[in-house]
């Protein structure tokens, strides 16, 4: 029997996720979709009804009756819930199918995905997995996404390791087996995501800080970075999503700030950050300091809808054209 997928939330990240599927998914495979922006869905049937059947839907209701796997990547806490739990439009209002794998890749509270996963698992919906990723547009778009797992790897239970091989499976077609992280249980793939995301976006404001600091003393921009990356400032966000424009290439700022990641969702991230430090006793210094920072670049229309290292103009009071 050939499986059928669907796909809630297709924004920059989801678009290039569920296209992945449908390019790779047997061409009688279905793929369901639903987005608040009908346009975007109707956009993705344009483009990829040609690989195999794409069915437009007016709700995840109606998305996930006839689905086997359902994949959900959405904004915040409130949407997931939505998303899952509305009597009337979610998916608790649809088929219940026990067998039906839930993959969530939203960036949200591991107690908001706790909550969601256990009403889902206990009322035969579906097995509710959390599976945030990492890698932003681009990754996306390769197929070469890091996947942080809510689940525990394939190992001695029979029933566990079925299941694992399900999630690998379906995750493969998004992502890179290498960089899958199976971090044991519904929740821990979030409480992973948040830790990084922790040190990636303070990184991208102290980076932007340094760079500014160096310039403004003398220093070449592409000279400063070579210093850094090859000293104990090196870092991944410095290398790839270094906020000069000109410095790397391939970086969103040497590309008018192509997402990557929206400024407006740094204050997202970083807030997830300082909770759930709070919640176990870690006094969030950094992110406290940093986030003031990313609410005021947030709110710059020069930095708006773009990637997160767009705050380079802000912090430099840059006129854009």
């Amino acid at each position: 029997m050939d499986v059928s997928y669907a796909f809630i939330g297709l924004g920059a990240m989801g678009y290039a996720m569920a296209s992945n599927v449908r390019k790779k998914i047997s061409s009688a495979s279905t793929v369901y979709v639903y987005d608040i922006s009908r346009s975007s869905c109707e956009r993705f049937a344009s483009a990829y009804e040609a690989s195999g059947p794409v069915v437009i839907c007016d709700s995840v209701k109606d998305a996930a009756h006839s689905a086997n796997v359902v994949i959900s990547i959405v904004p915040t806490a409130e949407n997931v819930r939505q998303v899952y739990l509305d009597q009337h439009s979610g998916l608790v209002a649809a088929r219940k199918d026990a067998d039906r794998l839930i993959l969530e890749c939203s960036t949200i509270d591991s107690a908001s995905t706790r909550e969601v996963g256990e009403q889902l698992r206990g009322s035969d919906h579906g097995f509710y997995v959390d599976a945030p990723v990492s890698g932003g547009v681009p990754a996306a778009e390769a197929g070469t996404l890091s996947f942080m797992i809510g689940h525990s790897k394939a190992s001695e239970a029979e029933s566990s390791n079925a299941m694992a091989a399900r999630i690998d499976h379906v995750l493969s077609m998004m992502g890179k087996p290498e960089k899958f992280f199976w971090c044991g249980k519904l929740g821990a793939g979030l409480a992973a995501k948040i830790s990084n995301n922790y040190i990636s976006c303070t990184f991208v404001l102290v980076i932007a800080e340094a760079m500014a600091m160096g310039i403004r003393n003398g220093i070449d921009p592409k000279l400063l970075h070579e210093v850094i990356h090859n000293s104990s400032g090196q870092s991944f966000m410095a290398d790839h999503v270094n906020p000069v424009p000109g410095v790397v290439p391939h970086a969103p700022s040497s590309n008018n700030w192509r997402l990557g990641f929206k400024t407006q969702m740094m204050v997202k991230d970083i807030g997830l950050g300082v909770e759930a430090a709070k919640r176990v006793g870690i006094a969030p210094t950094m992110a406290e300091a940093a986030i003031e920072v990313w609410k005021k670049a947030a709110e710059d229309p020069r930095c708006i809808d773009r990637d997160g290292s767009s705050i380079w103009l802000y912090l430099n009071d840059i006129k854009d054209e």
